[in-house]
Order: structure tokens, then C-alpha cells, then sequence
């Protein structure tokens, strides 16, 4: 029998990636599923199939892991300044639905499941969601300027009801399921829910 072949430095470092990835994803849903108070390193490791010391080895624990994922969706927002109202509603069903478990993280979160929030991350983190926001309702008032959405809504109050329902089938999946009839992730209640937002807050005024 021949000797097994010592692997080469491209292929460790594949390794180690695709090791990381499968870290990351599990982090995901035990972070969706549990919150971060209530997420621990032995499940992630469980779920990614992986000794619980690569966490620490990787990404230096639990809190490592949620900054790593928090830089990775920041860097995936979508950027698309010149899309319609219509295009933008469908752009964030399908970040929220696409990702259930990373939308679940964030309702724990607005819940009070903010971690650190005293350190300079949390704070980082909250300047920017507000900074996010402020940014979203700026948007919503050039819409409603340019009559893409109607203006006898207040802009605040529009935009609170475009992310109210793009998360309904996350924060209310009973509701939804018992309102609508459907699985709540299925592509006909997000068709539904995309079509009647859509009607209702980009409705000309008579």
C-alpha cells in the first residue's frame, strides 16, 4: 500500500475554509433558533460537525462568531439606488425569507437579545442599524416626493409597515399560515405579500 500523502498548503487552507463556512452556518441557526444568550459553542459545533476548541481557534468564541457574521451581512446589503419601490420591496422579502434563521437573529435582538451592547461592537452595531434606518426613511420620503409612494402616509409610518409585514412570516408564521392558508416561507405568500404591500403604500392618491 502506498503512503498517504501528506496534504498540500492549498489544500489545508481549502480545508480550513470550507471548516469556517460550515462553523458559520451552523452559527446561524443555532443563533435563529436560540438567540444569542441562548446559543452555545457545544451546539454550533454539534451542528457543523466540528471540534467545540475550533470555534475559539477560528473566531476567539461565541461573540467572535456573531461579529464575523454581522461583517458578512453588512457586506451583502444590497445596494441598488436606483431601483423602484416596487423592486426594493422585493429585494428585502427575499433577504429576510431567503435567510429565516439570520431574520430570527434579529428579531431576538430587537427583543432585547443584544449582546455586548455596552462594549464598542454593540455600540458600533447600533449606530449603524440607526444609521440604516434613518438612511431607509430618507429613501421613503424621496419615493413619496416623486409620487412612487402615496403621500398621505406619514414616511415613518410606511416604512414601519414595509418591515412589519416583510417579517411577518418570521415574528407572527402562525398568523400568517392561519390568515393566508400557506406555509409562510412558500413563494405564493410572499408573492402576496409583495403584490398587496406594494398596492397599499404605492397607491396613487385619488
Amino acid at each position: 500500500m502506498a503512503p498517504r500523502r501528506a496534504p498540500r498548503p492549498d489544500e489545508r487552507g481549502k480545508a480550513a475554509e470550507e471548516t469556517r463556512e460550515r462553523i458559520l452556518r451552523a452559527a446561524v441557526r443555532e443563533f435563529g433558533e436560540k438567540g444569542y444568550s441562548g446559543a452555545r459553542t457545544a451546539g454550533i459545533a454539534a451542528r457543523a460537525g466540528v471540534n467545540q476548541q475550533l470555534i475559539s481557534y477560528y473566531f476567539g468564541g461565541k461573540q467572535g462568531l456573531l461579529e464575523e457574521l454581522r461583517r458578512r451581512r453588512q457586506e451583502e446589503e444590497p445596494s441598488a439606488p436606483d431601483a423602484s419601490f416596487e423592486e426594493s420591496i422585493g429585494a428585502q422579502l427575499a433577504r429576510t425569507l431567503d435567510d429565516p434563521d439570520w431574520a430570527r437573529l434579529v428579531v431576538w435582538q430587537a427583543l432585547g437579545d443584544c449582546p455586548f451592547a455596552d462594549a464598542d461592537e454593540g455600540r458600533r452595531h447600533m449606530e449603524a442599524q440607526r444609521s440604516r434606518m434613518a438612511a431607509a426613511l430618507e429613501r421613503m420620503r424621496r419615493r413619496q416626493e416623486a409620487g412612487e409612494v402615496a403621500g398621505r402616509v406619514d414616511p415613518a409610518f410606511a416604512l414601519l409597515v414595509a418591515y412589519s409585514v416583510v417579517f411577518a412570516p418570521i415574528t407572527m408564521p402562525q398568523f400568517v399560515r392561519d390568515i393566508f392558508g400557506d406555509d409562510p416561507l412558500s413563494p405564493e405568500i410572499r408573492r402576496r405579500l409583495h403584490g398587496e404591500l406594494v398596492k397599499l403604500l404605492g397607491e396613487a392618491e385619488d
